[in-house]
């Protein structure tokens, strides 16, 4: 060592050694935590694996610009939830009135752990297998950042890789069904616009299903899923939709097989072509008869609704789903940033583009749901309008009851309620006998309907009165096609991603594997009872088991790991400290409205029996049934199996059967090929052998990176009274010599 150096100079003075250490530290370029000279994590040196993890970092996968990376993110977290499910909710809750909770909880809630996601995956750069590991890998006495528990006293969250697999499945047979369509779309008029009509023997009848029911319905139930009349009657594969759900894959292993090399170019169309199509589908709606009916009933408030605790559990699932929270492709997605991209501005950016998105779809809905209400209320007035002209034609009602302006040929809604009240008013007795039906424009607004009712039944059945009906609907399933296309690439990524980071497998071979599986497995969707399977994993498979990673996620940064040392992280990265509104959300807010949001969901399992709406054949109507035992037996172990490697983990890190990272310290000196092994002193001990200072004061297990914080502001690495600033994972270095 030069004779001029601070180590040198104070060898002979009084102060403590450690004051040397820390002055080299300083001038010490920022080194990853795994390739450091003093290694705490409780693991030997190897110096193959250390040069592999060496090559895997500098060699990680990159977003080709900042815009294919927001895209990814949007057409990830924008999906089919925005189209049906939001503006089903805002109908169910009280239309403009129920904007007010989601807005605040997608403050309180969304944004902030959102922006948590972004920021573990961007820091670390790995799925979130790795991002967990790292985080429950911190030794225990700098775990606790914040003066709690030790980090191995609480499992850090396991990921969800196996909840992105439930969802996989179902969600790609919607895909599938919206493929059927967008195929049968090229042909006019539309096949679902009319009834078929059946020969019986010399004599041609209309379909007796589709002329109880009708004919979008119909086609729905009967010509695309062929549907039994209970999930315990399988029936069959049904084959058109098995051809489809394999189309569904196809498309997915194609975007997926290079990574985000090609499903980043993929994203460029599937991100945006959907908000093509909403802004053409809202401006054709605005200029559709009564589209401002269906939009004004949406923005007429229910104030009363905003007092009604299920109206705010309702918003805070939405929120939590609409922007892929838990899952894993948030997480995975940021992985393939620069340290010091600004992950604030894209949380913020695109929480609000989600939120614009599901106002956009809501309005487009209502402009279309207004028109179709306004055709089926005309037709309601022409049928009871033939009921009257009958019972004047056999003397059971005076003409003397009807209006005399009131003219049968050109018969209007306001003429007809009028008489409607008039003949309610003098056959009060015997009103009840004539089946005659309000016709009120409201109740045809008020009929809430979702997902597959309100994307293949209503919105099909409002198509067929546009002009140009099948550009139109070609229109449509393409763009919930691209929806649900760019939530799957998502979703994969929270597959893929963790175990190809984790197991270094081959990721082609790993993606078209996957794909293959995933395929054999849906099987189950496609046969005739497939659709009760879909509402089954849609209600069960995910909303408790992702409540509860998405809580222990929050726990684990906030309250193990610590608040204040993962804003000084974040402070470092992106060169600017974050608003303390995120500590505060972070270590109180969310945790506590997650908690209630799960204990809510539990109630709900508990107080609403378990079961489906099935379509009998023989009644054309839909009946809710209750799961038989079996099924329950299916239901349960979806839960069980979504939220199972929690405890496991938990049990496997107890007994030491894996590897926690805490109560092992090594110290090797690779230049000397000598390690000490300190292992038996205690957590105090262990903290006093690195810097002789206080738990709170050591090195921060996340990687280190040196930021610019503007003018006049030094580097994080010479913030020397900043005590988590300098050293990389779980790691200090040192300089020894030869």
């Amino acid at each position: 060592m030069p004779k001029n150096s601070k180590v040198t100079q104070r060898e002979h003075s009084s102060e403590h050694v450690t004051e040397s250490v820390a002055d080299l530290l300083a001038h010490e370029e920022p080194v990853d935590y795994k390739r450091s000279v003093l290694n705490v994590t409780g693991e030997t040196w190897d110096k193959q694996k250390d040069g592999e993890e060496e090559l895997d970092v500098e060699n990680r996968p990159a977003w080709n610009s900042k815009l294919q990376y927001i895209l990814a993110q949007i057409g990830y977290s924008v999906g089919l939830g925005n189209v049906w499910r939001f503006p089903y909710l805002c109908q169910k809750n009280g239309g403009g009135a129920y904007l007010v909770p989601y807005l605040v909880l997608l403050v309180i809630i969304g944004l902030p752990l959102f922006f948590l996601e972004l920021a573990v995956g961007q820091r670390i750069r790995r799925g979130s297998i790795g991002v967990w590991n790292y985080i429950s890998a911190t030794p225990a006495a700098s775990c606790a950042g914040d003066g709690v528990a030790p980090c191995n006293s609480i499992p850090c969250p396991p990921p969800a890789s196996q909840v992105c697999f439930f969802v996989g499945l179902y969600y790609n047979v919607i895909i599938g069904w919206g493929i059927f369509y967008f195929f049968k779309s090229f042909q006019y008029p539309l096949p679902w616009s009319e009834c078929p009509v059946v020969t019986n023997g010399s004599v041609a009848v209309v379909e007796p299903e589709c002329e109880r029911s009708s004919a979008t319905t119909y086609f729905w139930y009967r010509e695309t899923l062929d549907i039994s009349n209970s999930i315990s009657e399988s029936g069959g594969l049904n084959w058109k939709m098995t051809l489809c759900l394999l189309v569904a894959w196809s498309l997915v292993g194609l975007a997926m097989i290079k990574g985000i090399q090609s499903s980043g170019k993929v994203m460029y169309f599937s991100s945006l072509f959907p908000y093509v199509v909403l802004v053409c589908f809202l401006v054709r709606g605005l200029l559709l008869r009564g589209a401002v009916d269906g939009i004004m009933h949406m923005f007429t408030p229910k104030l009363d609704k905003m007092l009604d605790p299920q109206v705010w559990r309702e918003a805070a699932t939405q929120v939590f789903f609409a922007l892929g929270l838990g899952f894993g492709g948030v997480i995975a997605f940021s992985s393939y940033n620069k340290q010091d991209n600004n992950c604030h501005f894209d949380a913020t950016l695109v929480s609000f583009i989600n939120f614009f998105t599901s106002v956009l779809a809501t309005l487009v809905v209502f402009a279309v749901l207004g028109f179709k209400a306004n055709i089926m209320n005309e037709k309601c007035v022409v049928e009871n309008a033939e009921k009257i002209l009958g019972y004047l034609n056999t003397n059971v009602l005076s003409h003397d009851l009807i209006p005399p302006h009131v003219n049968f040929s050109h018969l209007t809604a306001k003429d007809y309620n009028e008489m409607y009240k008039v003949i309610m008013t003098v056959k009060e007795g015997h009103f009840k006998e004539l089946g005659l039906d309000p016709c009120l424009l409201e109740d045809e607004l008020n009929k809430s309907v979702q997902g597959t009712g309100l994307a293949f039944i209503a919105f099909t059945e409002a198509m067929t009165h546009f002009p140009a009906s099948p550009f139109w609907s070609v229109m449509f399933f393409l763009m919930l096609i691209n929806l649900g296309l760019g939530s799957m690439i998502g979703t994969m990524s929270g597959i893929t991603t963790p175990i190809i980071d984790t197991f270094k497998v081959r990721k082609e071979v790993f993606t078209v594997g996957s794909c293959i599986f995933a395929f054999v497995v849906g099987l189950i969707f496609v046969q005739r009872s497939g659709n009760y399977f879909v509402t089954m994993f849609d209600d069960y498979s995910a909303t408790l088991p992702l409540t509860v990673v998405v809580i222990l996620e929050n726990i684990a940064v906030a309250w193990i790991y610590g608040t204040k040392k993962f804003m000084q992280e974040l402070t470092e990265m992106l060169g600017f400290r974050p608003y303390q509104f995120y500590y505060y959300t972070w270590k109180y807010v969310s945790p506590i409205c997650m908690a209630v949001l799960m204990t809510a969901s539990i109630i709900q399992l508990g107080v609403s029996p378990p079961g489906y709406s099935a379509w009998i054949r023989e009644e054309a109507a839909e009946k809710f049934l209750f799961y038989p035992t079996w099924a329950m037996a299916i239901l349960i172990s979806l839960i069980i199996l979504a939220s199972l490697p929690l405890p496991l983990v938990f049990i496997l890190r107890q007994f030491h059967l894996v590897s926690d990272g805490s109560n092992t310290l090594s110290v090797t000196y690779k230049k000397g090929r000598m390690m000490k092994d300190i292992s038996n002193l205690e957590d105090n001990d262990e903290t006093r052998f690195i810097l002789s200072k206080v738990p709170s004061e050591t090195p921060s297990p996340m990687p280190t990176h040196r930021s610019y914080l503007g003018p006049g502001s030094n580097s994080p690495m010479e913030m020397s009274s900043a005590p988590n600033g300098r050293s990389g994972s779980g790691s200090l270095l040192a300089s020894t010599p030869e």
